[in-house]
């Protein structure tokens, strides 16, 4: 009977090694699956608010741009067309300036047609994404339309500038910036057949200045994939404090075991 009793005894003591060398490794798993968690959930709604204000800038500079450029809309053509070709050409980013009047476009740098600036300006958008006419639709464009009072410009950019200050959040974080119907992502736009994925810790924030929105998100699987690469990084040094600790209950056991033989021999 005592020998049955002693291994249980010492069963149940194992067992209790293990629950107490478990623990940190459990709670300190669960910590830092908490503030990881945390940690995503911050960045997307810092990142989104730190790429408002950097396309907030993109677009400054054609607003700026524009401001330059509307003196000369309701000029002839011919009288100004030299002066805006030379704005183009020392901004890389430009593609072509428009002069309009009465929300119709008369005068502009770029070769083709025209119609689609028309159909911009009376749409009453300040700022929207633009295949172009035919000839450009590879190039992804954005237009910026300043009005005056009866005579206007459009500034039409390349959309690079807005994937370039995407491009610098390099943080796993997909940011998208939507205009309408049409948006923008580092990786693609509106033209492919399907959008990034966004669906972990998504947020997003609208600009004040243009009116356009910036949605950010992680793909799919990205916080199960973080959370696993911090488990790898992390798991020895939480397995040497749980081995530490149950090596400290153990000496206690052990002690308290061989006091109690002690003290069974005094009374015997």
């Amino acid at each position: 009977m005592s020998k049955i009793m002693h291994a249980g005894r010492s069963m149940v003591e194992l067992l209790l090694l293990i629950a107490v060398a478990l623990v940190p490794v459990v709670s300190g798993l669960l910590v830092m699956a908490f503030q990881l968690e945390a940690k995503l959930a911050e960045n997307a709604n810092i990142s989104v608010q730190e790429a408002v204000f950097s396309v907030d800038n993109a677009l400054d500079r054609m607003h700026e741009t524009a401001l330059r450029t509307l003196p000369f809309a309701g000029e002839s053509c011919d009288s100004v067309k030299s002066a805006l070709q030379d704005q183009v050409a020392i901004r890389s980013m430009i593609r072509s300036l428009t002069l309009l009047k009465d929300n119709q476009p008369y005068c502009s740098t770029a070769s083709g047609s025209l119609e689609h600036y028309s159909s911009f300006a009376s749409s009453g958008q300040r700022v929207a994404l633009s295949y172009g006419p035919p000839d450009t639709r590879q190039k992804l464009l954005v237009d910026f339309h300043q009005k005056g009072k009866s005579n206007s410009v459009i500034v039409t950019a390349y959309a690079m500038q807005i994937r370039n200050e995407l491009d610098g959040f390099l943080d796993g974080l997909t940011l998208l910036v939507e205009f309408g119907d049409r948006y923008i992502w580092s990786n693609g736009d509106s033209r492919d057949l399907k959008r990034p994925s966004q669906s972990e810790f998504f947020t997003s924030a609208m600009s004040a200045k243009y009116g356009y929105t910036v949605k950010g998100g992680y793909p799919e699987g990205f916080t199960a994939q973080e959370i696993r690469q911090s488990v790898l990084q992390i798991a020895p040094s939480l397995m040497l404090v749980g081995i530490v600790t149950g090596s400290i209950v153990y000496l206690a056991l052990f002690r308290a075991r061989a006091n109690r033989r002690g003290t069974a021999a005094e009374r015997s």
